[in-house]
């Protein structure tokens, strides 16, 4: 390829990027607002949340590019450029896939650690930035990652409004050197490093948030604690 149709690809990896990173940071807040809501005490919330999840999670995101690209200009009177048009449609669509694996993570985590804040008297929020939280999140970094790897591969449906990703510009360049084979294997390469370095990012993520979770205490530390607890006869036996 010329350098004129490597800059076109070039600039097509940029806006995948782009996209890719706005889609990602608006689908995780809509995940962690969806998958608390879904552990709420009030079956509203609860019910308003499980709608929103149902509804995206059961509709094509290649449908829901079009109904916000295409359709809400003539219904409300405003037109959104593709970038935003298409995080919207991915970042609501990959959300509700994501407020499905904070639900399981909030859900998998210890009752004991739960009554136990509230024994505590610990508030809701306390409990739930405190206690549930810190011990569900490592939990939700590998289902994040396959959900940031099949977001990244939905990126390539913008294609559809004739906006610059990967994908439309690997195009322009098969359709002006009628070379299918050869671009279509360079785009597939693209993808592929792009989604091995979230994952090392990913894993180093999870890595980082386990550390220090589940340690059991140092040798030196608990022959300490049982000596002491010994000389002050806590726990000793009736002589």
């Amino acid at each position: 390829m010329t350098s004129g149709l490597w800059d076109l690809v070039l600039k097509g990896v940029w806006t995948t990027i782009q996209l890719l990173l706005f889609s990602a940071l608006l689908a995780a807040a809509v995940s962690f607002v969806a998958g608390v809501a879904r552990t709420h005490r009030r079956w509203i919330v609860r019910f308003l949340a499980g709608v929103y999840t149902e509804v995206f999670r059961g509709t094509s995101a290649l449908v829901m590019i079009f109904w916000v690209f295409f359709v809400l200009p003539p219904a409300f009177g405003w037109q959104l450029v593709p970038m935003w048009a298409g995080t919207l449609a991915l970042g609501l669509t990959y959300g509700a896939y994501g407020s499905e694996i904070v639900r399981g993570a909030l859900k998998a985590v210890d009752p004991a650690q739960q009554e136990g804040g509230i024994a505590l008297s610990f508030t809701p929020w306390q409990r739930m930035r405190l206690i549930l939280l810190p011990q569900a999140v490592p939990e939700m970094i590998p289902p994040f990652s396959n959900l940031l790897i099949e977001l990244l591969k939905g990126t390539a449906l913008v294609s559809v409004m004739g906006m610059g990703d990967l994908a439309f510009s690997g195009n322009l360049v098969r359709l002006a050197l009628q070379e299918s084979a050869e671009i279509y294997t360079y785009l597939l390469l693209i993808y592929f490093v792009i989604a091995f370095l979230l994952t090392r990012v990913m894993r180093g993520l999870e890595k980082k948030l386990k550390a220090g979770v589940g340690k059991a205490p140092q040798r030196g530390v608990a022959a300490g604690e049982l000596q002491r607890a010994e000389t002050s006869g806590v726990g000793g036996g009736v002589a």
